[in-house]
């Protein structure tokens, strides 16, 4: 695999994600923003937070395999929460641990959340983006 994942010794141990990956693969893999449409292009989800987190990490995940990838070769997650506030956080920890169990794995690579105005459409609560490393 091109991604190891580690927490350094004098960083606190997070267990939504390692604080760095360390990439040896020599091919990028940049996922744009996922928001929580299926495949046709309607919003799943519709108000409720862990159903849209989930429904993106899916889409992520449907794009890596796209291109013979898989959350093991995610360097690094990118997440936008429109009106974020901290009692958010059990609902997205509830919709990446049901994408977590439907894809068979747990995406930890490091992650930033970032709290922002707006996203493209109303109805999307959470976007998220992806960089994978391969061989």
């Amino acid at each position: 695999m091109a991604i190891t994942l580690v927490n350094p010794d004098g960083l606190p141990k997070i267990d939504a994600y390692r604080q760095v990956a360390v990439a040896t693969g020599s091919r990028l893999v940049f996922v744009a923003g996922q928001v929580s449409w299926d495949a046709d292009g309607v919003t799943v989800g519709e108000g409720d937070l862990a159903t849209q987190v989930e429904q993106c990490y899916l889409n992520v995940g449907t794009a890596l395999a796209e291109v013979g990838a898989s959350f093991h070769d995610v360097a690094r997650l990118t997440v936008y929460v429109p009106d974020w506030s901290p009692d958010k956080m059990p609902l997205f920890m509830e919709g990446a641990a049901r994408a977590s169990a439907k894809l068979g794995v747990t995406p930890v690579p490091p992650a930033t959340l970032i709290g922002v105005a707006a996203l493209d459409v109303p109805e999307h609560l959470v976007e998220i983006e992806a960089t994978a490393v391969l061989d």
